[in-house]
């Protein structure tokens, strides 16, 4: 049965996408991500360098410690502005190879790193086996911790925005407290319910006083695919602009999940045309005189 399926009230609607603002945000983040790492390999090719020079082998323990620190910080800097970055502008799971690179890349560019420049410290033959361990213990730490943070235990998807977008919608149309609305879905969320509140106003008649939740819009043109470009949806499929059309219907939610996420302009046209809007019938008693 249908309540006792758990996901049966999903409806992913829409495909969540991110605004022009979440874009900017999302790209001026990750230009400031790359810029940390770009610290970060850059002092480790600096420690590379000076470790082949020879630098190292007679002391300056406490530089080369300090360069393993700045690589952590940096490394971890970048990390956390580009999971920050992924909220605004998540990847599709549908992408499984994108999607695990853009939330893992946090990752990856910290072992990268750390990784070559701490095998040369523990390959180097001229440097004190003691202060290669504390060295050595010291870069294998902090690459742990950094190679953690790194790591996006929870990534945000393009399909959980979907789902959260459509359980805010829902929640917005129903009166209910809003907690699936984070600033991340909300916007499109309130599309959909501003919609659904403008179709159900222009369809009101006599026999259904709070109007209708079905729209009409023209169907894709591959059976059972979501249309590739957006489409308008209509108050009935007698509307001009659907007549010889292929025509698919039902409600305002269904339809965004078709790509027809844009209402008619002409809703006084179409009302007119779908016999909506019109005042009722005036029922009087004629009254005759004694």
């Amino acid at each position: 049965m249908a309540e006792n399926e758990p996901n049966a009230e999903v409806d992913v609607t829409k495909a969540w996408a991110a605004t022009q603002d979440q874009k900017g945000q999302a790209k001026k983040l990750r230009i400031y991500a790359a810029l940390c790492w770009v610290v970060a390999i850059g002092t480790e090719i600096g420690g590379i360098v000076m470790l082949k020079q020879g630098k190292f082998q007679s002391g300056n323990m406490a530089l080369l410690i300090g360069l393993l620190v700045v690589i952590a910080a940096f490394a971890i800097g970048g990390s956390l502005m580009w999971k920050a970055a992924n909220r605004h502008d998540p990847a599709s799971r549908a992408d499984g190879f994108r999607f695990f690179v853009q939330n893992q890349l946090g990752a990856i560019i910290t072992v990268l790193a750390f990784l070559p420049l701490l095998v040369l410290i523990f390959m180097d033959k001229d440097m004190d086996p003691k202060n290669k361990k504390i060295v050595g213990g010291v870069g294998v730490v902090l690459a742990l911790l950094a190679t953690t943070i790194g790591i996006d235990f929870n990534p945000a998807s393009v399909e959980q925005y979907t789902e959260d977008m459509n359980l805010c919608a829902s929640q917005i149309k129903s009166g209910q407290p809003t907690t699936a609305c984070s600033p991340a879905v909300a916007e499109q969320a309130k599309d959909i319910a501003r919609d659904s509140a403008a179709v159900a106003d222009a369809t009101k008649t006599a026999a259904n006083p709070g109007g209708v939740d079905t729209v009409y819009w023209i169907a894709s043109e591959k059976p059972g695919e979501k249309a590739s470009d957006q489409r308008v949806f209509h108050l009935c499929a007698d509307v001009t602009p659907l007549r010889g059309k292929q025509v698919k219907s039902g409600s305002v939610t269904e339809a965004y999940k078709e790509n027809a996420t844009r209402i008619t302009k002409q809703i006084p046209m179409e009302q007119r045309q779908c016999g909506f809007g019109a005042p009722a019938p005036a029922k009087a008693e004629a009254t005759t005189a004694p």
